[in-house]
């Protein structure tokens, strides 16, 4: 908050001592009624007024001084009261003795909440990662004892998208997760794009979906596992929602990637919520099976990369994502 100029803090001021500046005028009055009464010299009824009005002068100043003071202090702690209550100002009366007690009473139960909600959201991750780890081992023994043709059927299919599945929950722990694991370098985005490319080509395969990727040369300043997660999650929904036809990707000027497919697209009022945690849209309700956290995380995760996401679509002409990469603010390692 920021701290009132003089001129307000007056005004504030003021306001708050109203019902004692009402109580001096009205002693005033009644000093002034009671020497005119005993038609007491003007002089003297003069010279009393103007002492009390120099005293009174006088005790405003100090009252004002120390009232301006505790406001300064006050709005000063304003920025670190969530952290600690060091700082605040002596109790100047019984009651304000007991607002701070209330105040430390309840700074220390928020702190106490906080704990407690930190220690069973570090349980939740670490049981979920675990399980996630522990998920991963039938998964691939599953694979190993599939044979090759197997791997190419439907049966196949459906196991990498389980797969998925379970990496984007160990993704999610990951992203809310205080601690990172970002590493970033100069990298070729074509090379990332190939490599996500080729870890879904089981599902083009399936689909009989056909892949485009025109020739590129860009490079970018980004993490290389997360924004292959990213490009990997629109692919995902890309083959979710795409029948027949085909994925295109391209770059276009500065330094931004296309990925577009000939689905069914997104409605109109859907496109500005897309990213939304939990939103799935009306493909996603109709669906039944889309749990709104694919385009979230890529949302966060490009967020934290210091780029950006951009979806144009329409139904029935498909969609088409922009990831723009040139909005970096990061340092080349």
């Amino acid at each position: 908050m920021k701290i009132k100029s003089a001129g307000q803090c007056i005004l504030l001021y003021i306001k708050s001592r109203l019902g004692v500046f009402a109580l001096f005028l009205s002693f005033v009055l009644i000093f002034a009624f009671i020497f005119n009464l005993y038609s007491l010299s003007q002089d003297a009824v003069i010279y009393a007024s103007l002492l009390c009005a120099c005293l009174g002068f006088v005790a405003v100043f100090v009252d004002f001084i120390r009232f301006f003071s505790r406001h300064r202090t006050l709005m000063l702690i304003d920025k670190t009261i969530g952290i600690t209550l060091n700082g605040l100002p002596e109790p100047a009366n019984p009651i304000e003795s007991d607002y701070q007690k209330l105040l430390y009473d309840l700074f220390s139960a928020q702190n106490r909440l906080i704990s407690e909600n930190e220690e069973a959201k570090s349980y939740m991750s670490d049981y979920y990662t675990m399980w996630v780890h522990q998920v991963k081992v039938p998964i691939s023994a599953m694979r190993l004892l599939m044979t090759e043709e197997e791997r190419n059927s439907p049966l196949g299919a459906e196991l990498f998208k389980i797969e998925q599945y379970v990496e984007m929950a160990l993704s999610y722990v990951r992203l809310e997760s205080e601690t990172t694991d970002y590493v970033f370098k100069e990298y070729s985005v074509l090379t990332i794009v190939r490599q996500a490319v080729r870890k879904y080509a089981p599902l083009f395969i399936a689909k009989k979906i056909k892949v485009n990727i025109a020739p590129m040369d860009i490079n970018a300043v980004t993490d290389e596992k997360w924004l292959q997660f990213v490009i990997e999650q629109i692919l995902s929904n890309s083959l979710k929602y795409t029948k027949k036809g085909s994925i295109s990707i391209y770059a276009v000027q500065p330094q931004t990637l296309v990925i577009e497919d000939t689905g069914i697209g997104i409605a109109p009022e859907d496109i500005s919520r897309l990213g939304e945690k939990g939103f799935t849209g009306y493909n996603g309700r109709t669906d039944k099976k889309s749990t709104g956290l694919g385009l979230y995380l890529c949302k966060e995760i490009l967020k934290r990369l210091s780029h950006t996401m951009k979806i144009e679509s329409a139904p029935g002409r498909g969609t088409r994502v922009f990831i723009d990469l040139s909005r970096r603010r990061m340092v080349r390692e």
